[in-house]
């Protein structure tokens, strides 16, 4: 590996509706994927900012973060980057109806556990079924874990 390793820091949440989850349906290359509402944090944001905006830009629903789920490694390949995920649960604050999705999003999906579970072959990462199991099984942790400064 040439250069300074930094680890790429992403965002992701769990939104639950009548026992249903949100995900989007996005184009990852030349497929069809399904993700939680996620994307990158940018500079000078922080976290629920960053969890916040991801919805918004992805969904149109306004998101309220409530509690942390986990915090996730993932790396594809040695040589290829690793994602730190952060994700998040909490509650929709409403819609803004007639926004523009982010270009990537194809759809948005409304699933039952089950539903997600059997169409694992079009989950993105590894991290979409784990998140959601990781929420499913009860964790979620304060809040109050994070800590923003500025140095």
């Amino acid at each position: 590996m040439s250069g300074r390793w930094r680890p790429s820091a992403t965002v992701a949440a769990v939104i639950e509706r009548d026992g249903k989850f949100l995900f989007v349906e996005e184009i990852q290359g030349d497929r069809r994927v399904l993700n939680q509402p996620a994307g990158h944090l940018d500079p000078g944001e922080t976290l629920l900012q960053a969890v916040a905006r991801e919805v918004l830009e992805e969904t149109a629903h306004r998101f309220e973060p409530t509690a942390l789920v986990g915090i996730y490694r993932c790396q594809y390949d040695p040589e290829e980057v690793t994602f730190l995920r952060f994700c998040f649960a909490g509650r929709v604050a409403g819609v803004q109806e007639g926004r523009a999705l982010d270009k990537e999003i194809v759809a948005l999906r409304w699933l039952t556990p089950a539903e997600l579970r059997a169409q694992r072959a079009m989950h993105r990462s590894p991290l979409v079924q784990q998140c959601l199991d990781d929420y499913l099984s009860g964790r979620q942790f304060s809040l109050a874990v994070l800590s923003e400064s500025h140095a």
